[in-house]
């Protein structure tokens, strides 16, 4: 049993990763809680689904349409609603974030109704054994994506210059305008990075869940706990308390009842700000710069 939790745990603290690690991004360059990045995901499963049940498109094919898509949500976003507010306080661009929230939450039900949907099952249902445990190959699906996503990520960050680019704004945004790195685009593009992770999240969350405009809500919340173990900052952080985050709530599931799951993320949460109040990777922060 126990490796069974711990399997599924890992499973899902990759999906929470992806949403954590777009909050992260998009914290690090514009110093913004980003409330709609569950909405992009949302709207990425919605778009998948059209194309998946209403065109009959290839799964592989529509993929790629997708992440075009919600990248395109994510960009514009901070040109029509982020960059004209870029200088203004950071309660006024958190709920800014909020407003993109709602309005993604009723232009879903307008578009796809309320009623919840089922996302089609591209992949063969049948689990395998694996390390004494029954592993539905959804979840190894998932987990295969989330580390190809990553190291994706890790070389763009580490070897592009556009990745390159935004690790300068993160250190230091007016050090980096004086270099002349065009900070509108790089932030714009910051956006477009965290539409594009939150297309994977959607798309690899709605065949575990049904697709409606609250799908992602919880799997929200629990980026949000895993980006602050990070401390908002670090992507590495970010990752580990998603992962961490994945297996403790499986495990107080199993053990102890299902209500204890969402309880024991906010748990960990506490308790780690109790003794790190920076997040676990907040001294690294502080000596890049």
């Amino acid at each position: 049993m126990f490796a069974q939790l711990v399997t599924d745990g890992i499973a899902v603290g990759g999906l929470y990763a992806l949403t954590a690690v777009g909050v992260v991004v998009v914290f690090r360059n514009t110093r913004t809680i980003n409330l709609a990045q569950g909405d992009f995901a949302m709207m990425g499963a919605f778009i998948a689904l059209i194309l998946l049940k209403g065109f009959g498109l290839n799964y592989y094919v529509a993929v790629p349409l997708v992440v075009i898509a919600v990248m395109g949500i994510g960009v514009i976003v901070e040109r029509v609603v982020m960059r004209p507010l870029a200088d203004s306080d950071w309660l006024i661009l958190f709920h800014a974030t909020l407003g993109v929230y709602f309005i993604l939450h009723g232009l879903s039900g307008w578009l796809w109704g309320r009623d919840t949907k089922a996302f089609p099952i591209t992949f063969d249902p049948t689990p395998i054994e694996m390390v004494g445990a029954i592993v539905s190959k959804g979840h190894l699906i998932n987990v295969s994506w989330t580390i190809g996503i990553g190291l994706v990520l890790y070389l763009f960050f580490r070897y592009t210059k556009q990745g390159i680019a935004l690790r300068a704004i993160t250190d230091d945004p007016e050090v980096a305008r004086l270099m002349g790195i065009p900070v509108h685009f790089i932030v714009m593009l910051t956006w477009a990075v965290a539409g594009f992770l939150a297309a994977f999240a959607g798309i690899l969350t709605a065949p575990i869940i049904y697709v409606s405009a609250y799908m992602m809500d919880d799997v929200l919340i629990k980026g949000y706990v895993a980006a602050v173990f990070g401390g908002l900052y670090s992507i590495p952080g970010a990752i580990l308390g998603a992962l961490m985050i994945g297996v403790a709530e499986n495990l107080a599931g199993g053990y102890l009842g299902s209500h204890y799951k969402t309880v024991t993320a906010f748990a960990m949460i506490v308790v780690l700000l109790s003794v790190r109040p920076h997040g676990l990777f907040a001294i690294q922060k502080r000596r890049e710069i």
